[in-house]
């Protein structure tokens, strides 16, 4: 499967938000929050296009000062397992390690597959937030990657 990482514009906004509702039929984003993204100087939204122009994956990051928030990752179940996860999730853990001081993101307790990616990447588990997640209820892992810049401890 070949694709290409490149970020978001307006004109992907609709089959970006109908993946959204694909991937997350319970609490799916909206094509104005996507949009309220886009329009933020603090989110970069990345995504996955095939050769014939479909959105095979994205990811949504949020950076406040030097610390950085995975908001958001979903790949189309036609592109699972083709890497498109992890392609996405590198280039924005390569951004972090080039600009931010950590990464952070929750993710449901029970989703193993995608525990095991974010720990390929170097996340690490650091706590968990109770019922976090709705329909269902569920805990999430709270999980950091943390980036070294040369910057002493303050003792």
């Amino acid at each position: 499967m070949k694709y290409q990482i490149l970020p978001m514009s307006p004109v992907h906004l609709s089959r970006v938000a109908a993946l959204e509702k694909l991937c997350f039929p319970a609490d799916p984003w909206s094509e104005a929050l996507f949009q309220a993204a886009l329009d933020s100087p603090h989110t970069a939204i990345l995504l996955a296009e095939g050769e014939d122009g479909s959105i095979l994956g994205y990811a949504a990051l949020s950076v406040i000062l030097d610390e950085g928030n995975l908001d958001n990752i979903a790949v189309a179940p036609e592109a699972r397992r083709h890497g498109v996860a992890d392609a996405l999730l590198g280039a924005l853990t390569g951004f972090g390690r080039d600009n931010l001081s950590l990464l952070m993101l929750e993710v449901r307790a029970s989703n193993a597959p995608a525990i095991t990616l974010y720990e390929k990447h170097g996340f690490a588990a650091v706590g968990r937030r109770k019922n976090y997640y709705d329909a269902p209820r569920e805990d999430a892992i709270l999980m950091t990657l943390e980036f070294n810049h040369g910057t002493a401890a303050v003792e």
